[in-house]
């Protein structure tokens, strides 16, 4: 690349400050912290405005529950209604919208829940409380709308590799966002350039970015760009030359951030990125000792046992309308069981509610559903849109077949054809199939090769990263598909 690109680039780099930069866990621990901060001060407010107490340090140690109780049902509310998508908050109107509907929810839900919350006795408490928690929440929620996409407080990535997965990773960091489709919107990422060892590329321009160099002039370009990260985009790590490889610990040793292309695409969509990890089975299974892994397998297990238990019972109270809407609209059995793969590839049963004409594949064996699918019956497309269908699914949690939450168990006539054409397909068969999981929440229904693809990447992200908190996250983000009929 000539010398005047170079320098022009450089000259960008001086004019943009990088010492405000935030990484992404530090927007979305940013975002958390101010609502927490802000929906306390406004009780606070309301409790001393309308009310009789007083502000003082005394008052509010010995009132923690209230504020710790108020902070847990916000952030139920705020994951409930999608309000920490970095690519959402970035957007005023979209980011005010949920955020603004987060607040009645917990403003709701809040004033329900007796002991732990102050005595709000009077109208004139509630909605003095509501209100100015909704005008602090929108207003912060512009403000970082506005604030935080500015480039002091970008993110300067530079890119080591243009090749395949280079070019794949510039693609999608500049993407043009569309009904914040783009993971890496508001992210705040700046690409300000490429290295490569190959001189061919040397004249190239990605996605508009150009290729500034080689090895000999990764360090001087790391600090001339001030750059906040370096991602390592080469997938065969054995093909990293010795130069370059030095050229990257002396970045480190100087304090600059070096991270994997698949690090960084894993952290910004929440899947693992199977077409770039080549052989590395750490980047998609769980590989590190963790203490609390027996805590969380028991806990997932009672938690599994209650739910199911607590589920039947609803299942219960939708058994005799749904035989009779079935028997008036498609004649046939209720329940409708099926061969699925579980847990260490092990055959299981699967229950459901019949949601589709009971020749449903004859003639044609074992084919996916399909949005708008002619198979399925008046009364299952209103059982699929809110997922009632899945409700004799706990009998198979109950039984042991299934847990809560896991990637969704697949028939294994596609599970063997799956896994000849897409890497790694098995491994999600490392835990239990769920009734909902990251898939279902992250990317919806899926009918062909390539979307079962993008369906195995989300399902690797949770086999990989399975915890209780993310459990309980799936959870929260499964409540709006049921309620709001967005099922399939």
């Amino acid at each position: 690349m000539d010398i005047t690109t170079i320098a022009r680039v450089e000259s960008s780099a001086r004019r943009s400050p990088s010492v405000l930069s935030m990484r992404v866990s530090e927007r979305r621990l940013a975002l958390g912290i101010v609502d927490i901060l802000l929906v306390n001060l406004a009780l606070v407010v309301a409790l001393a405005q309308v009310g009789d107490f007083v502000p003082s340090v005394d008052n509010l140690l010995g009132n923690a529950k209230w504020f710790i109780t108020l902070a847990i049902v916000w952030l139920a509310s705020a994951v409930f209604f999608d309000c920490y998508s970095l690519s959402r908050a970035a957007n005023a109107i979209s980011s005010v919208r949920n955020s603004a509907l987060a607040v009645v929810a917990m403003s709701i839900a809040y004033i329900l829940i007796p002991f732990l919350t102050p005595p709000l006795t009077t109208r004139g408490v509630i909605f003095y409380f509501g209100g100015l928690a909704l005008v602090f929440i929108m207003a912060w929620r512009t403000a970082y709308a506005r604030l935080f996409v500015q480039p002091w407080f970008q993110q300067r990535a530079l890119i080591v590799g243009a090749g395949t997965a280079g070019r794949a990773m510039a693609a999608a960091m500049r993407a043009a966002p569309r009904n914040d489709a783009n993971p890496y919107r508001g992210t705040g990422y700046e690409l300000v350039g490429l290295v490569d060892d190959n001189t061919a590329l040397r004249d190239e321009a990605i996605e508009g970015v150009a290729i500034l160099g080689d090895n000999r002039e990764l360090v001087r370009l790391v600090r001339s760009l001030r750059v906040n990260e370096i991602i390592l985009a080469i997938t065969n790590t054995q093909e990293i030359s010795d130069d370059m490889l030095n050229a990257l610990l002396q970045c480190r040793e100087l304090g600059f951030r070096v991270v994997t292309m698949a690090t960084i695409y894993e952290r910004m969509t929440g899947r693992v990125a199977i077409d770039f990890v080549g052989r590395d089975l750490q980047m998609v299974l769980p590989m590190e000792d963790r203490a609390g892994e027996r805590a969380f397998r028991v806990a997932k297990r009672g938690m599994d046992i209650g739910v199911s238990l607590v589920g039947l019972c609803v299942m219960g109270i939708f058994l005799v309308p749904m035989a009779i809407v079935n028997q008036l609209t498609s004649p046939g059995p209720l329940f409708y069981t099926q061969s699925r793969v579980g847990q260490g590839g092990k055959i299981f049963r699967m229950y459901k509610f019949r949601s589709m004409r009971p020749d449903a594949e004859r003639g044609t064996g074992a084919v996916w559903a399909r949005k708008g699918d002619d198979r399925i019956t008046p009364v299952g497309k209103f059982a699929r849109k809110f997922r009632l269908d899945e409700l004799p699914q706990f009998i198979n949690v109950l039984k042991g077949d299934m847990s809560l939450i896991g990637p969704r168990p697949e028939r294994p006539e596609f599970v063997n054809a799956l896994s000849l054409l897409v890497p790694y397909y098995r491994a999600r068969h490392a835990v239990k199939p769920g009734i909902t999981g990251w898939a279902q929440i992250k990317y919806g229904y899926g009918g062909t090769h390539q979307e079962a693809r993008i369906k195995l990447e989300h399902d690797l992200y949770y086999v990989k990263h399975a915890s209780i908190l993310l459990d309980t996250y799936i959870t929260l983000q499964t409540l709006p598909v049921m309620i709001l009929g967005k099922g399939t």
